[in-house]
């Protein structure tokens, strides 16, 4: 299963590619074995009739007496009537046969069977398939090429395409030689011999070549329209503003369009409606809890002034902290090219000016993301780092399409089991809370949530030497996820 593609688009691929070859290659197996048993059964039965007739003419040429035989040759040869090209001789002449194959085969093995069934011990016989060029048919030495073309040319196929020519060399008597040289009634027979020839699989493979063209361009067409739809998905569960998906094409694809298209809808008015709602209730609670701590100073006990005052604060830091998470991670910016090592050299000099113990190293890199949010999400984990830890290791590193951001402090680390819930609103460990008094716990949270809109990732670990490693990764591109 790991080789298959991960996209549908490459699955119904391979599919359709591993499909049509199949089928081909099946269809051209059975195709070629009956084409195969058919040219065997209809050269076997040609070698047959072929065979009867040769036993007959050698009985006929064997019945005449010796000095009749070149006068009846001569008379064929002018009047013609026989399908054999006939000479007579007086010794075997040497064949050079043509490349053995099954088909070549079968027919010199008829061929003999049935002359042995028609001349029994009557001759003995030689037999031989041979191209007509270099075809010697006379014992002086004559070849099939020097004869006149009149007395060839009923009966052979010289030119322009030669047929193959069967020859059999029949002894009469010692010294008697006759000659017969024929065509099967399929003088092409061996072309049917290989039927997976280069003309036919040419022929096949640009059907395949097609076949397998017109279905990428119909799978790519199909599943072009998903592949928006997953991108269109994926940037508006990171936050970005998505236009509505065009409800074309199939009526499948329409109908999920359709749906996804009010989906995003009813999902956007809910988050507006939540952050108006969060904001103005955010806002409301600063006024009555203003009144309260006029109402608190009227107040003659001065230990519960200082509770009821203390509450108040909290409640205060509280809601300011809710305000500012809102706004932090509700930045409204289009994506651009950024220089991500100039912006942490900003940082990393703003930091060195406060007083703070800050190094950079990296080198050039540009990504695609929101200015102002990153800047946000960056100075949270710096701050972070200066104020938990003493002092703070920026590194700036790159692996193929991804950035990697390593921020490393010198503090006591991080418990593993509440490494976790550092992401959650309000959470802060012991260390925290006697480091920086004034803090909300919301820093770690607002960086995430701005890394995690860029499609990255944001992880803490402990360092072997002591302290916090923030590893923050994004994507080069503007993709999100």
């Amino acid at each position: 299963m790991r080789w298959l593609p991960r996209s549908l688009w490459g699955r119904l691929t391979l599919v359709m590619l591993v499909g049509v070859l199949a089928t081909q290659l099946v269809a051209n197996l059975i195709w070629a074995q009956q084409l195969r048993s058919q040219s065997e059964r209809e050269a076997t039965a040609a070698a047959q009739h072929l065979g009867r007739s040769a036993a007959a003419a050698v009985r006929f040429f064997k019945s005449l007496p010796v000095n009749y035989r070149p006068l009846l040759i001569e008379q064929l040869r002018e009047m013609g009537g026989t399908r054999f090209f006939v000479n007579t001789n007086t010794a075997q002449i040497p064949v050079d046969p043509i490349a053995q194959s099954e088909l070549s085969q079968a027919v010199l093995t008829t061929l003999d069977a049935t002359l042995k069934r028609e001349l029994p011990r009557l001759v003995d016989y030689r037999l031989a398939l041979a191209w007509p060029q270099d075809l010697q048919v006379g014992d002086n030495g004559v070849l099939l090429s020097d004869l006149p073309d009149d007395w060839v040319q009923h009966t052979l196929i010289v030119k322009p395409r030669p047929a193959p020519v069967l020859v059999i060399q029949a002894e009469l008597a010692p010294g008697e030689w006759v000659y017969l040289a024929a065509l099967l009634p399929d003088p092409y027979f061996l072309d049917s011999d290989n039927p997976l020839a280069m003309d036919r699989l040419a022929l096949q493979l640009a059907t395949l070549v097609s076949v397998l063209l017109l279905s990428l361009l119909v799978v790519r067409w199909l599943t072009q329209p998903l592949g928006k739809l997953a991108d269109a998905a994926q940037a508006f569960g990171h936050g970005g503003l998505t236009e509505a998906m065009p409800e074309t094409g199939s009526s499948e694809f329409v109908a999920t369009a359709r749906a996804f298209n009010a989906m995003q809808d009813r999902i956007q008015r809910f988050i507006d409606d939540r952050e108006r709602l969060f904001s103005s209730i955010s806002h409301d609670l600063r006024t009555p809890i203003t009144r309260l701590k006029l109402r608190t100073e009227l107040l003659d006990d001065d230990e519960t002034r200082a509770e009821f005052h203390e509450d108040l604060d909290e409640l205060d830091v509280m809601v300011k902290g809710a305000l500012q998470s809102v706004k932090d991670t509700d930045i409204h910016e289009n994506r651009t090219a950024l220089r991500l090592d100039a912006l942490l050299e900003r940082l990393v000099a703003d930091a060195k000016l406060a007083g703070q113990e800050v190094a950079f190293a990296g080198g050039a890199i540009t990504v695609q993301a929101k200015p102002l949010a990153l800047k946000r999400a960056i100075t949270n984990l710096i701050d972070n780092a200066v104020k938990y830890g003493g002092r703070a290791e920026v590194l700036l590193s790159e692996a193929g399409d991804t950035v990697e951001l390593t921020i490393r402090d010198y503090g006591p680390g991080v418990p593993d089991e509440a490494r976790d819930s550092l992401f959650q609103p309000y959470v802060r460990l012991e260390h925290g809370r006697q480091s920086n008094s004034l803090g909300m716990g919301l820093g770690l949270g607002i960086a995430r949530n701005i890394i995690h809109a860029h499609g990255g990732e944001l992880a803490l670990s402990n360092h072997p030497d002591g302290g916090l490693v923030a590893r923050l990764k994004l994507p080069r591109s503007a993709r999100p996820g």
